[in-house]
């Protein structure tokens, strides 16, 4: 069955990829450290100037900054189900168990709607619960939301990286689910893939 079926712009294929475009596609398989490019970078393939902002985004969240990536990854995999996005929480639950998140976490984020039903400690969850209200209702966040995190031992730098991480996944969620891509976690080709046998190994590999 063709997973991509119901998805409604065009998805050029690696093997025709010219040009400017190939050059795009080798950047987003050394920026995941994946062997293929994924969908959801593929869906702008009929626009590579959008596909070169979705890289810079992508690699500025997961490839630089101060906050550990199994946080980011984590942060990632709960707004795509808060957002209700197979697709994105497949994916990046593959990508949490890889740099060190356990399976339980991951069988949690699927199962559970809210971060005070996730098996994480009262600081990640007031993380969790911040970037939260950042999707439902981003207006509504106060200077008392803010100090709450600050208490709670997040710096100032770390919340940014996280409410860029959230915001940056707020768009990639309505751009996967508005175009066809997000119905289905068997659609991320990421998430069929099998776990590293030492993902603490890949994880420190994928950081040097």
């Amino acid at each position: 069955m063709d997973v991509n079926s119901g998805v409604r712009v065009p998805l050029i294929d690696e093997a025709d990829a010219t040009g400017h475009l190939a050059e795009l596609y080798e950047r987003a398989k050394k920026v995941t450290s994946l062997d293929f490019v994924p969908d959801m970078f593929r869906l702008v393939s009929s626009k590579p100037e959008l596909l070169e902002t979705m890289l810079a985004g992508y690699n500025g969240v997961f490839n630089h900054g101060n906050l550990p990536r199994q946080t980011r990854e984590l942060i990632s995999a709960w707004t795509s189900k808060v957002n209700q996005c197979p697709y994105c929480v497949g994916t990046h639950n593959f990508f949490l168990q890889v740099f060190g998140g356990s399976e339980e976490l991951a069988h949690a984020i699927e199962a559970s709607d809210s971060p005070d039903d996730l098996p994480v400690d009262e600081r990640t969850r007031v993380l969790l619960r911040l970037v939260t209200k950042l999707s439902h209702s981003a207006y509504r966040i106060t200077d008392e939301d803010w100090q709450v995190a600050l208490d709670a031992g997040w710096s100032t730098d770390e919340l940014l990286e996280a409410f860029f991480c959230a915001a940056l996944f707020n768009f990639i969620t309505r751009l996967v689910d508005g175009l066809g891509l997000g119905t289905t976690v068997t659609q991320s080709r990421i998430s069929q893939q099998e776990l590293p046998d030492d993902s603490s190994s890949t994880a420190a590999a994928a950081a040097d």
